[in-house]
């Protein structure tokens, strides 16, 4: 009942909301939402203990759902260790966005729908979570589609509003196509749907080949690559993430939602929960590798110059995504999945941190014109300040001190690099790409606070001195999120990815030392620690990561260690150089940059080369059958054709009609005489 309880509580407080808004009233509404959201995460967390830490592993059987032939799909819950991470991300970071949202949405006079959306979205990824199979994954999948659907255009009196909801759901919509040839592809090759039947049959399938064409395809590499573009659809990775952005336009609880909690970590989740699919595909999983990679990379790279204050913590998300796929990618599972916990944390913190800020600044996002904010929201500042000391990874190498950042995105790079040790494809490019988007990450996120809190304000006077801290209901959400972006990563640390990792676990996900390639064809590497080894007095050069399950250990250079530490370091050094000790400058390199700054500003120009290559050349298609398909032929020989006819025809025989009698008279008597002259011909042939 526990399980049954944490799933559906959130879709009968958006039900009673949804469909009772008069029965209800404003207050109402947002109270059994939220009560709803807080007890299903109160019992997540029970649920994280009792599976997590007692083991308690469960399937609970809802219903009977599909049975066609052999085609079977039944509606379980499945509760593991992978499962249980995911309910304490999705329900207690939703819970505390639907506090938040009684003070951010004061004004709006749409709140049962608002938070009857919010609860939707919170149901679908608690559905799609708790999966036992492909198809009930599917579900909760689209479902989560179309809540971010309502809810980045919960304004749809906003033109931008209703285009990003557009452009969200169409680029998922790709994303999508390739998940479903996924899904259909796996019950062709396994005959089931069943995590545990695929899964358990992924050996015996590794040499089945598909054939298309001249073509000859592995099918376990199709598989795994078909369901990866759904994850990038979903995730927002490189070549579909041109819609995450954008979503920007809806509200900033629902920004919140989307990048902590939900939408985004789904394509993740997909990934971890079919680790053993990736693992028998070394070919996709080098692509998941280099997608993340690149995703890391470019994401960090528009964010530098970004002047929204959401848009630069978005384009974080993505970059931060990237890192959570290459990690997956190298078969590092339990590490991208700590780094998803981890961040869950300090992007919701900052995502309501800079809603705090726009709504003190009365809705004005562009950082260009503020400053000096520190004096008169001090406590949103001291939020946004361990936030980005969360993303940044702040943190000292060989201790146990620092931010939940620093356990888990350097643990990636630090697992990246000893990936390429291993001799893994992509794995040192993976750690230096790490290392630089780390630097990128720095800069751009001091930039927020410097640009933000500090300095001279640069906007509108009347709107500087009327800025105000936010209400209480906003600002313990903030205290709740800054406490896990401080200790979550030391906290869990060495359950997700240390020492007792595996125990963790427990096979939900793929746990290992480094492997030989020739096991899975890739490694799959255990995260590195931030922990001296045993022996570090006697080789002082070496860190090292915990013991695996075997008693090995493995160790890494010093220089990897301080690495994403001298990143972290620069990128902030050189944010307080620019904006703080010499303001302006960037400005004016802005206005001189001829290619740089407009190439990074205008986000490597992938919304005009899409506009360009697909919008324009779909739409000239879309015409063409219009114009010449429909209207043509189709209406043409069809439905216009025969009502053309039939008209002609009508025309014609209304000129019989002349209206005199005698007309009328003499067609009777031709009549008359031709009937009685058969007749009597009929009579004289008979006789």
């Amino acid at each position: 009942m526990m399980y049954l309880a944490i799933v559906f509580l959130p879709l009968l407080g958006a039900a009673i909301a949804g469909l009772l808004p008069k029965l209800t009233g404003i207050v109402g509404a947002q109270l059994i939402t939220t009560s709803m959201l807080i007890i299903s995460a109160v019992l997540s967390i029970y649920a994280f203990y009792d599976v997590g830490y007692l083991g308690h592993e469960k399937t609970v059987q809802i219903a009977r759902w599909f049975a066609i032939g052999s085609f079977e799909a039944n509606w379980m819950l499945r509760i593991d260790t992978l499962t249980a991470v995911m309910l304490v991300v999705v329900t207690f970071v939703s819970s505390l966005v639907h506090v938040y949202s009684w003070g951010y949405m004061a004004d709006d006079p749409h709140k049962p729908r608002f938070f009857a959306y919010l609860s939707l979205f919170t149901f679908a990824m608690l559905m799609l979570v708790t999966a036992d199979n492909f198809m009930q994954i599917f579900f909760g999948w689209e479902g989560v589609g179309l809540a971010s659907y309502l809810l980045i255009g919960f304004w749809y009196k906003k033109p931008t509003a209703n285009a990003a909801a557009i452009k969200a759901f169409v680029t998922n919509r790709v994303g999508d196509f390739g998940f479903a040839l996924g899904i259909m592809a796996l019950f062709t090759i396994f005959g089931s749907l069943s995590f545990d039947a695929v899964f358990g049959d992924v050996a015996s399938k590794s040499d089945q080949v598909f054939h298309f064409l001249w073509l000859e395809i592995n099918a376990i590499e199709l598989v795994a690559f078909l369901l990866f573009v759904g994850a990038m659809g979903k995730s927002a990775q490189f070549f579909l993430h041109v819609w995450l952005p954008d979503a920007m336009e809806g509200p900033t609880p629902v920004s919140a939602l989307i990048h902590a909690a939900t939408m985004v970590t789904a394509g993740v989740f997909l990934v971890v929960r079919c680790a053993p699919l990736f693992d028998a595909a070394p070919v996709t999983s080098m692509i998941v590798t280099m997608v993340g990679a690149m995703t890391a990379f470019f994401a960090a790279t528009v964010g530098l110059v970004q002047n929204d204050i959401k848009r630069v913590v978005a384009y974080s998300t993505c970059s931060q995504l990237g890192y959570m796929f290459f990690a997956a990618g190298l078969g590092m599972y339990n590490v991208a999945m700590f780094h998803l916990f981890t961040h869950a944390f300090f992007k919701a913190l900052l995502f309501l941190g800079a809603g705090s800020v726009i709504v003190g600044m009365h809705h004005e996002q562009d950082m260009r014109y503020m400053g000096g904010l520190w004096s008169k929201m001090p406590l949103s500042w001291a939020f946004m300040l361990i936030g980005t000391l969360a993303l940044t990874g702040f943190g000292i190498p060989g201790t146990s001190f620092g931010f939940a950042g620093f356990h888990s995105k350097d643990a990636i790079i630090e697992g990246a690099w000893l990936a390429g040790e291993a001799g893994i494809a992509f794995g040192t490019p993976a750690f230096w790409v790490g290392v630089i988007a780390a630097l990128m990450t720095s800069f751009y996120s001091w930039r927020v606070i410097f640009m933000t809190f500090h300095g001279k304000p640069k906007g509108d006077v009347h709107t500087f001195e009327h800025a105000k801290e936010s209400s209480i209901s906003m600002l313990v959400p903030l205290a709740l999120l800054a406490a896990g972006a401080i200790f979550a990563g030391v906290a869990f640390k060495s359950d997700f990815v240390g020492s007792s990792s595996a125990g963790f676990w427990r096979g939900s996900t793929v746990v290992e030392g480094v492997l030989e390639p020739a096991d899975t064809g890739h490694a799959v590497v255990e995260a590195a620690s931030h922990e001296p080894a045993a022996d570090a007095h006697a080789a002082p050069e070496h860190g090292a990561a915990p013991a695996d399950e075997h008693g090995g250990g493995h160790h890494v250079p010093l220089w990897v260690l301080w690495a994403p530490f001298a990143a972290m370091i620069s990128g902030l050094a050189f944010a307080y150089w620019l904006y703080i000790r010499n303001p302006g400058l960037a400005t004016k390199w802005a206005k001189e940059s001829k290619f740089l700054h407009p190439f990074l500003y205008n986000k490597w120009y992938f919304d005009e080369l899409y506009d360009e290559v697909l919008v324009k050349n779909v739409k000239r298609l879309g015409d063409w059958f219009w114009k010449g398909g429909d209207q043509r032929m189709i209406d043409g020989f069809g439905p216009n054709g025969f009502a053309y006819l039939t008209a002609a025809i009508a025309r014609q025989a209304a000129r019989l009609q002349t209206g005199f009698v005698y007309h009328y008279a003499f067609l009777m008597l031709i009549g008359l005489v031709g009937f009685v002259t058969w007749i009597l011909m009929h009579q004289s042939g008979g006789h």
